[in-house]
Parts: structure tokens; C-alpha cells; sequence
């Protein structure tokens, strides 16, 4: 596949081909068998409910060995297929189930038979889903927004939460039976006269429920090895045996070798999923916990790195079998499917020294070789990262898959260590999903992605007194219309108002979702694996993690950098349109020669963020404090409950929400018609970044980075001719140590192809199957994405250098 890194080893590049021609299907396996469960166990408190229903789920569901695989354990019915997790919702399901194969992208095939199967459960459901009583919990008066996709929270209620790292070095080197030693222990203490003792006794009855049933789900496969192994022959025969020894051992017992490894921690990872279908559950820093079991099977001559390669290439490959399936509504927050499973490499020790090993190099290998949407890669940068090190980096970025895509410990270790953090924890921390960040097995649910909250349409709300233009509705007091203010200080005041409002309303919503989450769905396997929730007897949204920072995300950044300089710039100063021009053509969607008129000069002469103006990048900045200044006040649900923090702060990482917002959102005064997509993360607007990539730099350090500890995700576009160029590619690793040693640099990622090979792509998708795109913090097959995703993609600016 690429001549730099090697190639995939045959049957690797066997199984890949297969993966890619599966054609993912809907899978009501894990829907029945959870609502049999529930039904079974109606009388239980919900975290032994929850135990048994997982139990259910493991020792029932279909498992498979496919031919060319090391590593074993399966999501679903069938390779890529989704299962549905009924307890979260199933309105959406029922209503969109003749609708899977004929979306315009992320499509699923559904049989009949999985229809009436879903059919089946669908009364049982009725009122009884996390989505249900979500929706019912958020008072009225909030509802208004989320109804008016003012702030959307939909994830939170039709999904698990994940967002999340376990420590998965912890459960290698001692296995499920210390978390199993742990529960019995605390188990014995409690004194159950204390009637504060009685949840955590079912919540350690929960653990030991569980953990058996993922020693019982390892067996499984152990015997299914053994059988396959009596009708296969030669080196097929042995590694099934092996594989067969290894999944009677791990994940119950301490791993041992760098084999056993790899597969105690995708089995774990596995049920993860299959507990909640929580998106964004990451591997952390996989070169740092894995690469002892490396070393000593390598200095012992027990593997060769050629094979080691090929075990990471197949866990790629298993990663990749994973899938989900949103509502249509949700999809196009989320474009392509994405699970987040983000591995990140690199950065610094706790001492403080450079933490690239061998391994580091072999896993930026292994995903060059693989070359697949997951996982997602994020290599840690610091000053004093390996030259050579980063070179690689660059290559990889070079094969156009959009990774790996680089978080700065410059900004994001201090920032921590501000929040309580301590220095040693901090200095551990991993991306989580796209470029969230935590610090693994230690870190609450939800670090980034609570709610979106839609600064585009905030400021037309702002401007209209309060009143929603697009549905007419009044959601709150305003100061009055733009129509009528005098300067450009009114306008900022009736920000000030609008946005401190609606980041109430955000943190009322995002409350109603985590209490409905902590009463209907509190996951067993995933809060045992996070500290210190055994030593505590809380699962995770009950405050049992040793850290619990969250953060909603804030979508359209960019148009409001542009559109507040546009006001100040043509109405408040020169005087070029007056108010009530402005707000004619906004209504009027800029439709007719006064209306061009006018969305011309918001376009071309007024001043863009992006280029290093201090005139908008200010104006932004400042609007974005409002918000921040405003959100930091309110803690969330598990504050006071154990964890240190319990507080929320800003995030970019906005995903594909910028099109789905967009979509709902009328013209806008940077010159954006009605229903165009936002502009994504912190990025510019599409083409009005025009000074070159130092320039962008310039301006996203501008903002409160600092401050959105959540992630500030920026993506950046260059065409392949451009890197083909070594000079070019040092120019471009000068940028980035530059952008993150001088600036403030928070994160930044790369989408390496040509608007050619985009525009072609669409008119032949047959000829591209394999090209992969930057969607935002996360890549995707760019012929699963809807034609509005596609688009917002190829017009993002090219960069030159």
C-alpha cells in the first residue's frame, strides 16, 4: 500500500479487503437480548439489572473467529454490523427502520426479519428509554432549546457517554482478578446498618456479576479455537491453539507476553462497547503501558518486530469491525460513522523527559500499513520531541488519512495542573477521542462533547430581542432589536446577556441528561475500571472518579468572529449598511440585488479571522470570554460527590455539527446564506483565510486556549504535490514547533489531498473506495459521507507554505 512504511502482511491485507466490502447491517442481537434481561431482572436495582443484562449479552451473543485474525472478539452479529442499545432509545429506531439503506451517507442494510425482531420489543420501550426520560427531565423553559437546535444534546441520550480512557496498562500487568480482589474486599467491610452502604453493595455485587461473565465470554472463544483447531491444519492449527491458551488466561489473569497483551486489552476495550455504546472510548498511550511486554518479548527473541507489526495491524483491523449506528438527526453531528478511538504516542514521561520508544515508531507503522478510519491517532507534541520522531510523524501525515494529528503538552499539561490536576497525573494524560484530552483510568465520562451550543444562531437571537428568527419564538429577554441599536456597544451587551442565558440553559439540559444517565444506564465494567469507584463504591456518575471536568462544545466560531467584524467594521463604523439594511438582508437571505449588494461587502470588506487581524480576532476573543466567564460558574452533578474538580470549561471540538447546525441556521452577517454549514472547530471560514497557514496560526492563538481545556481543534488542508517536497515538509514541521513552542497551540490536523481528487471522487466513487479525508477530530472513508459533509470538505481553504 505504500513503499516507506511496508506493506500489510498477506493475510492482514486479506482481512482489510474483506472489512472493506462488508456492506454494515443493522444487528437486533444485543437489543433482544437486553430487553430479555431487563424483563427477567425487572425487580433488581438497575446497576444489578445492568450486571445482568451485560451477562446476558455475553454468554448468548454469536462469536466468530474469522480466518486471517491473531486477535479474537466481536461487537456484533457480523463484522461492521451496528448493534442497537433499545434502553437508550428506540423511537428513532422504529421510525427510521425502512430508512437505514437509503440515506444520503453512514447507510446500513437491514433485513426484514431485523425489522420485525425490532418491531417486537418496541412496546416494551415505550416511555421507559434514557431518551424519554432525558427529554422529560429538562424543565421547560430549557426544552425550548433543545427543540430549536439552539443547544443539542442528543448524544448524551441515545448513546452511552464514553469519552473516556481506562487504564488499560493496569488490567494487563494484573488482570480482572485484582479489580475482582478489590470489590471482594470492600465488599466485606461494609456495614450494611448503614443504609448509605446498601447502593455500594449492589454496585460490588455488580462488578463481580460482570467480570465472570467477561471470563466466561473469553472461554467462549478458548473452546470455539479448540474446535476450529480439530478441522485446521499446519501453522493455522497451532495459532489457533494458541489463541485458545491465551483466551483461557487473559483478560481475568495478568498478561505475560506482548500477544497476551494486545488481546487483553481489545477484549476489554470489546465489552466496553457492547456495555454502552459510548462513542470516543480511547486506548490512551498505548507506547508507553504496552511497551515493556515489547521489549522483553523482544529482547528475548520470543516475537519479531515484523510479527509485532503484524499484531498491531490486526488489532487496527479489529478496531475498525467496530460500528455504530446514529439517528439521522444525530448522524450529521457525527458524519462517517465514527467510534474516536483514539491511541495517542508520544510526548513526555512523568519526569518530564521525552517519551518516544521503539514501539512509538512500530505503532505510527502499523496504522501507515493499515491505513483505515480508526483508530484515531494523536501523536503528543513537546519541545523537546525527537527530531527524527517527528519526521515520521510527517511521513504518515504525507499518505492523506488525515493522521496523525498532533495535541501540544505545551499548553495542555499547564492547563491541567491549573485545574488541580496533579503534576504526575497531568503529565500522563492521552487524547480521547477527537481532541479531547484526559488523563486515562482516573478521568470521568464526557471530558468534551455534553452539549453544542450554536454561536451563529445565538447572535441572531441576540439581535432580534430575544426572539428565535427562524421559528419566531421568544426564548429569552433581550435589550431590544438591531434594528434600532446605535453602536456596536449595544450589540455586545445584548451578547453578554443572550450567551450568559443560554449557558444556563446548556448546563440545565446537560444536568437533565447525567441524572437520567447516573438513574437509567450506570455502567458496571467501565466505572470498575476507573479509579477510585471500587474504593469508593460509586460507579462514574456517581462521583467516583478521581477527576470529573466536562465541557460542552461550541459550534461556529469563526462565522462569529467574522460576522461581529462585518457589524462593527461596515454598520457601527463606516456606516456602509445600516441597521435595518443588514437585517432585511439577513431575512432575506441575501436574495435580490440589494441583498448581493450587501452580502458582497460582509464578504470582502470587512476583516476575517484567520489572518492574523487583531481587529476580529479580538472581537472574538472577547465574545468567547462571555461564555467562558459564564459556564465555569456551574459545576456539574458529581461536584462535592469525591472527584477533584466537577467543573466545566469551553471546547471547540465540534465534529461534523458544523453542517447539521448550519443547516438550521439562517444567514448570518459574515455573509453566510441560510442552511450553508458553520465553520468547523476553531478553523476559518471556508477561502476567507487567505494570509497562509502562519497567519491561521496566529489567530487560533489568540484565542482563550488556555481556557477551553476541552480541546481547540483546528484542521488544516495542503495538497499531496505540496509534501512531496522534503523542503516543504521541514517548512511545515518549522510551523508546527513553532505554532506550539511560541504560540499557544493547542492542537492541530492535517487533510492531505487535492480538490481534484475530491471533485472526482464524488462523480466516481467506484475509483476512490480507499480514499480516507479529515473530517474533523476524526477521519472517515470520504464515500460513506453525506454529499453536504463532502462538500463542506472540499472547500476548505489549501494551504500553501
Amino acid at each position: 500500500m505504500n513503499t516507506k512504511f511496508g506493506s500489510l502482511t498477506q493475510r492482514m491485507n486479506h482481512f482489510r479487503e474483506e472489512l472493506l466490502e462488508v456492506q454494515p447491517y443493522v444487528c437486533a442481537q444485543r437489543a433482544l437480548l437486553t430487553t430479555e434481561s431487563y424483563k427477567k431482572h425487572a425487580d433488581k436495582p438497575i446497576v444489578v439489572k445492568r450486571a445482568h443484562m451485560l451477562e446476558n449479552i455475553l454468554e448468548n451473543m454469536n462469536i466468530y473467529i474469522e480466518e486471517d485474525t491473531l486477535i479474537v472478539g466481536n461487537q456484533a452479529s457480523s463484522n461492521r454490523s451496528a448493534p442497537i442499545f433499545p434502553e437508550y432509545a428506540m423511537d428513532w429506531v422504529i421510525d427510521e427502520l425502512d430508512k437505514f439503506d437509503k440515506r444520503d451517507g453512514d447507510i446500513f442494510q437491514i433485513r426484514e426479519e431485523t425489522k420485525e425482531e425490532l418491531r417486537s420489543i418496541e412496546e416494551y420501550w415505550k416511555h421507559n428509554t434514557v431518551k424519554d426520560k432525558g427529554l422529560a427531565y429538562i424543565p421547560e423553559a430549557s426544552r425550548v432549546f433543545y427543540d430549536l437546535g439552539i443547544i443539542k444534546a442528543e448524544g448524551n441520550i441515545t448513546s452511552g457517554d464514553a469519552h473516556i480512557a481506562v487504564s488499560y496498562g493496569d488490567i494487563m500487568k494484573y488482570g480482572l482478578k485484582e479489580y475482582e480482589r478489590r470489590t471482594v474486599e470492600e465488599l466485606n467491610r461494609l456495614d450494611l446498618t448503614n443504609y448509605e452502604n446498601m447502593s455500594k453493595y449492589h454496585f460490588y455485587q455488580s462488578i463481580l456479576i460482570v467480570i465472570n461473565a467477561i471470563s466466561f465470554f473469553s472461554k467462549r472463544y478458548s473452546n470455539l479455537a479448540n474446535e476450529l483447531a480439530l478441522t485446521s491444519q499446519g501453522k493455522r492449527k497451532e495459532e489457533l491453539l494458541e489463541i485458545a491458551r491465551i483466551m483461557n488466561k487473559v483478560p481475568y489473569e495478568p498478561a505475560q507476553s506482548y500477544y497476551e497483551a494486545i488481546q487483553s486489552m481489545w477484549i476489554v476495550h470489546l465489552v466496553l462497547q457492547i456495555e454502552s455504546n459510548g462513542h470516543s472510548l480511547s486506548y490512551g498511550r498505548m507506547d508507553q503501558y504496552l511497551y515493556p511486554y515489547y521489549k522483553s518479548d523482544i529482547d528475548n527473541n520470543l516475537i519479531s518486530e515484523e510479527y509485532a507489526c503484524e499484531l498491531l495491524t490486526n488489532l487496527w483491523l479489529k478496531t475498525f469491525t467496530i460500528n455504530k449506528i446514529r439517528s439521522w438527526s444525530h448522524t450529521q453531528f457525527s458524519a462517517g460513522s465514527p467510534l474516536y478511538q483514539n491511541v495517542t504516542i508520544g510526548g513526555q514521561t512523568s519526569d518530564k523527559k521525552d517519551a518516544v520508544n521503539p514501539l512509538s515508531y512500530l505503532i505510527l507503522k502499523s496504522v501507515a500499513q493499515t491505513k483505515l478510519p480508526q483508530p484515531n491517532l494523536t501523536v503528543r507534541y513537546h519541545k523537546g520531541l525527537d527530531d527524527r520522531f517527528m519526521n515520521e510523524a510527517m511521513e504518515v501525515v504525507k499518505l492523506g488519512f488525515g493522521m496523525p494529528a498532533f495535541n501540544s503538552d505545551e499548553i495542555i499539561i499547564p492547563s491541567f495542573i491549573a485545574r488541580g490536576i496533579k503534576e504526575k497525573d497531568a503529565y500522563n494524560y492521552s487524547a480521547i477521542g477527537c481532541v479531547e484530552v484526559a488523563v486515562p483510568g482516573k478521568w470521568g465520562y464526557r471530558c468534551t462533547g455534553m452539549s453544542f451550543l450554536n454561536f451563529p444562531k445565538s447572535l441572531l437571537i441576540a439581535m432580534n430581542d430575544g426572539v428565535d428568527p427562524a421559528s419566531g419564538k421568544k426564548v429569552c429577554e433581550g435589550v431590544g432589536h438591531f434594528r434600532n441599536m446605535k453602536s456596536y456597544q449595544d450589540l455586545e451587551k445584548a451578547w453578554d446577556i443572550i450567551i450568559r442565558d443560554f449557558t444556563r440553559h446548556s448546563v440545565i439540559i446537560e444536568n437533565a441528561c447525567d441524572l437520567v444517565l447516573e438513574e437509567d444506564v450506570p455502567d458496571v465494567l467501565c466505572s470498575a475500571l476507573t479509579e477510585d469507584c471500587i474504593g469508593r463504591g460509586k460507579t462514574i456518575k456517581e462521583g467516583g472518579a478521581i477527576y470529573d471536568f466536562i465541557s460542552g462544545l461550541q459550534v461556529g466560531i469563526a462565522n462569529l468572529a467574522d460576522s461581529l467584524a462585518a457589524i462593527k467594521k461596515l454598520v457601527f463604523e463606516e456606516k456602509k449598511i445600516s441597521t435595518k439594511e443588514l437585517w432585511q438582508a439577513l431575512m432575506d437571505d441575501f436574495e435580490g440585488d440589494e441583498g448581493k449588494r450587501i452580502q458582497n461587502m460582509l464578504i470582502y470588506d470587512a476583516p476575517k479571522y484567520g489572518n492574523d487581524d487583531d481587529y476580529v480576532d479580538e472581537l472574538v476573543r472577547k465574545a468567547y470570554d462571555v461564555y467562558i466567564d459564564e459556564v465555569v460558574k456551574y459545576p456539574n452533578t458529581r461536584y462535592g460527590r469525591g472527584p477533584i474538580g466537577g467543573l466545566r470549561y469551553a471546547g471547540t471540538s465540534s465534529i461534523s455539527a458544523n453542517v447539521g447546525q448550519g443547516k438550521g441556521t439562517l444567514a448570518t452577517p459574515d455573509g453566510r446564506k441560510s442552511g450553508e454549514p458553520l465553520a468547523e472547530g476553531c478553523s476559518p471560514s471556508h477561502a476567507m483565510d487567505v494570509n497562509g497557514p502562519t497567519a491561521v496560526f496566529k489567530s487560533v492563538s489568540k484565542l482563550p486556549t488556555k481556557e477551553i481545556t476541552g480541546g481547540v481543534l483546528l484542521n488544516q488542508k495542503v495538497t499531496p504535490a505540496l509534501l512531496s517536497k522534503d523542503e516543504n515538509k521541514q517548512k511545515l514541521i518549522m510551523l508546527l514547533r513553532t505554532f506550539f513552542n511560541r504560540l499557544d497551540g493547542f492542537h492541530v490536523q492535517y487533510n492531505v489531498v487535492s480538490r481534484e481528487i475530491l471533485l472526482d471522487a464524488q462523480k466516481n466513487p467506484e475509483k476512490h473506495r480507499d480514499l480516507i479525508v479529515r473530517v474533523a477530530g476524526y477521519s472517515a472513508f470520504f464515500n460513506v459521507l453525506s454529499k453536504a459533509t463532502q462538500d463542506d470538505i472540499i472547500e476548505r481553504t489549501e494551504q500553501a507554505i
